[in-house]
């Protein structure tokens, strides 16, 4: 372990400016710089079709987020909670409403919010001003552990993180070496980000909201150094629908992590997988909500067109967010006539596939 004061643990970046990452990494950096400049492009040329994806990444980012952890409320709920035309019912309403919160002051603010333990304390503190618990804003002060559930039902222990007392030195320390090595320019920040946030879950800083903070601090950190992705379509959503392949990514790369002799590359990999994936469907959302003197039932035929397996209502609604329910629930109706898809089951477990 690289140990500091009072043989606290510290961190080293400048040792990743001489790694030797797989060409999969280096392949996913060089596609995201591409998307990258084309997306400034799209924000210079289509300003107002840009708005109906922001609001719709919202709503997607603080449901995800939560629900990774089982922190849940109805559809219905969860979009009065994030227009703010509704108070939290619910101990789940209340934390959700705080995620809602910090995730508008990182939107609005991101150029304010240094990377430090302060910044990170008070968007903690703001996670949980609607919640009963007395947490917010606080380090932890009782040791937790990461814990994992085998097969047969057991319960195990799989990483113990830093004990309380040396949390608020590692915090400091993390923070301190990821702008030290973000202004040296030695090591490219999308190797950066990830591997903070690695080791912002392996310190595991707070007794509860760990995983919420990890994903918020993450779409601080893009934004910071320019990758504007999560405000049009929501990394918090694509981690939720591979949150297998996340935890494994993190299990995989926390290995060896007390003794810094842990590989990064395997979260590297995942998280980068995650950011190139919402820069693609980006540009597929652009598409169809630019164009222009297109009916609503064209817009959803496109959508569905430029969608591959299976697929829902609800996701053909965030791919054409200024249409209403109404409208996409008719066209896909005439679709199914069409004999262009074929719907599946009922009610909520309704589904569809693309036959043309």
């Amino acid at each position: 372990m690289y140990l500091g004061k009072n043989n606290m643990k510290i961190f080293d970046y400048g040792k990743y400016s001489a790694a030797n990452w797989n060409g999969k990494i280096i392949s996913y950096i060089a596609r995201i710089h591409e998307f990258k400049g084309r997306q400034g492009l799209f924000v210079q040329q289509k300003p107002s079709e840009l708005t109906k994806l922001i609001a719709t990444a919202k709503v997607q980012s603080t449901e995800a987020s939560n629900k990774i952890e089982g922190i849940v409320t109805t559809e219905s709920r969860l979009k009065r909670l994030c227009s703010d035309k509704t108070t939290p019912r619910t101990r789940d309403e209340k934390e959700i409403t705080g995620y809602r919160d910090v995730l508008n002051t990182i939107h609005e603010s991101h150029d304010y919010i240094s990377v430090n333990a302060s910044y990170i304390l008070q968007l903690h503190r703001d996670l949980y001003k609607y919640s009963e618990k007395a947490i917010g804003g606080k380090f932890k002060n009782v040791q937790n552990y990461i814990s994992e559930t085998s097969p047969d039902g057991r319960s195990f222990v799989r990483f113990t993180p830093l004990a309380p007392y040396e949390t608020p030195y590692a915090v400091d320390s993390l923070c301190s070496e990821y702008s030290k090595a973000l202004s040296d320019g030695g090591v490219e920040p999308l190797i950066l980000i990830p591997i903070f946030v690695l080791d912002f879950l392996c310190i595991h800083p707070f007794n509860d909201g760990n995983g919420r903070m990890s994903r918020l601090l993450t779409t601080l950190l893009l934004y910071r150094c320019g990758y504007y992705i999560g405000k049009y379509i929501s990394i918090e959503n694509k981690i939720e629908k591979t949150k297998h392949e996340y935890y494994d990514a993190l299990q995989s790369s926390s290995l060896g992590w007390s003794d810094d002799n842990n590989d990064p590359s395997e979260f590297i990999e995942y998280f980068l997988s995650v950011v190139l994936a919402a820069y693609r469907d980006f540009e597929d959302r652009v598409d169809i909500v630019g164009a222009r003197h297109v009916s609503g039932a064209e817009a959803v035929e496109t959508a569905v067109r430029n969608t591959l397996g299976r697929f829902t209502k609800r996701s053909i609604m965030e791919l054409c967010p200024d249409l209403s329910r109404a409208t996409v629930e008719n066209a896909l109706s005439e679709l199914v006539r069409k004999d262009i898809v074929e719907r599946h089951g009922t009610g909520k477990a309704t589904y569809y596939i693309r036959k043309l």
